[in-house]
């Protein structure tokens, strides 16, 4: 790579050992991608996990003396006093785990949000900026429907960026990256923000490459929970970093532009019949339920409505979870959403993620409902068994203790 003589001095350690080592880990990364140089970044987000690894890291960099030049958002961890009082007594090692990597992450100088939506409230990027973002419904939000620039990174290479303000100059970074490659004709009825879900996890059945679809045929623009869907299970799925929607995302404002120089590598048609395969595939039969989850990724403040709107004044029959950021809880309180929730026998849980291991055990082994594929994905190692519905259909479920149908 061809530093500038500032970036030579970080990578020989006259800006301290934490800003050498992590110059060290992108140079390598940049190496191993050619990339031609180092260039500085206006935000990023770090994808905390409270997870061994992850605090392993955190804590030796602060051992180096690192600390961040651009502060990043990070993901969600547990609240421990809430959960505590409402669910089980998180275990000892849980505990002490959570609790050190906040601190970690709070020393080395992150700006803790503990949400895994930042693009939606909190660390909000423009058309052109050149970020690092690891989180896996981000990197495709923040390319595709804001025009941001980022390679998928991992949390290391995103705490590393923030710790130093650069990244290697690579891939999602350059225009050339950027163009499509694959056409997805969409001839599927896409309407809701949950046939976004399936339609996102349904692609990469049909088509596991890596390459930037370019979909066409949706005729609404979809809402924001509706893009942070299709995200999400684009990159849980499959490997998606960034798409296009002709018509309706910044940079393919036509077919042609979503191209641009690139010939179509393979054409792919999504139709009704493909999605219903996936929804039989995804969304199991019906049966009774221990417990409702959502927030995979965090729910907006118009899912939060939804789901109080749903309620009525009705009580549910199980455990009822709502997982969210703390600003959205903030909101939900104001417009008496969480009263309602509560009133229920549900909660409204700030900051919390539910791929925190200490978190939910007393549902391993147990039925759960949901709106998200990624949630039920990511809980199957924990035997956790989860129907997957719309919001709606998983209220009336959790009012009555089972999925009907």
């Amino acid at each position: 790579m061809n530093l500038k003589p500032e970036h030579k001095d970080m990578l020989e350690g006259r800006y301290g050992e934490g800003v050498a080592k992590a110059m060290e880990i992108q140079t390598a990364i940049g190496e191993t991608f050619d990339a031609k140089r180092m260039v500085p970044i206006t935000r990023a987000h770090v994808a905390l996990s409270s997870q061994d690894a992850d605090l392993w890291f955190v804590e030796k960099m602060l051992s180096l003396g690192a600390t961040c030049k651009v502060s990043p958002t990070v993901n969600p961890s547990i609240d421990l006093k809430y959960l505590n009082q409402h669910l089980f007594e998180i275990p000892k090692a849980g505990v002490d785990i959570v609790s050190a990597t906040n601190a970690a992450y709070q020393k080395i100088g992150a700006t803790l949000t503990f949400d895994c939506t930042p693009y939606l409230q909190q660390n909000v990027p423009g058309m052109g900026e050149v970020i690092a973002f690891s989180e896996s419904s981000a990197t495709p939000y923040v390319n595709s429907v804001l025009g941001a620039r980022s390679n998928r990174e991992s949390s290391q290479s995103a705490l590393c960026a923030a710790v130093t303000g650069l990244v290697p100059e690579y891939g999602l970074l350059l225009d050339e990256h950027r163009y499509g490659e694959i056409l997805v004709e969409v001839e599927a009825d896409i309407e809701t923000d949950f046939d976004y879900q399936l339609l996102g996890w349904c692609y990469p059945e049909l088509y596991k490459g890596l390459e930037i679809p370019v979909f066409t045929g949706i005729k609404a623009r979809p809402t924001p929970a509706g893009f942070m869907n299709f995200g999400a299970q684009l990159n849980t799925s499959g490997a998606v970093s960034m798409y296009h929607i002709v018509g309706v995302t910044p940079e393919a404002p036509t077919l042609e532009a979503a191209f641009g120089a690139n010939k179509v590598k393979h054409r792919i048609k999504v139709t009704n019949d493909d999605i219903a395969r996936t929804r039989d595939r995804l969304c199991r039969k019906g049966e009774k339920i221990d417990f409702a989850m959502f927030g995979c990724p965090h729910l907006t403040i118009t899912q939060v409505e939804t789901i109080a709107k749903t309620i009525a004044e009705r009580r549910f029959a199980v455990d009822f979870w709502v997982l969210t950021s703390s600003l959205t809880k903030e909101l939900a309180e104001r417009m008496g959403y969480l009263d309602i929730i509560q009133r229920a026998g549900g909660h409204i849980v700030a900051d919390t993620c539910i791929d925190v291991p200490p978190c939910w055990q007393p549902y391993y082994g147990k039925v759960g409902v949901t709106d998200s594929p990624k949630c039920a994905y990511y809980n199957e190692i924990r035997g956790i068994k989860f129907i997957i519905r719309p919001i709606e259909e998983c209220v009336e479920a959790a009012i009555v203790g089972e999925v009907l149908q």
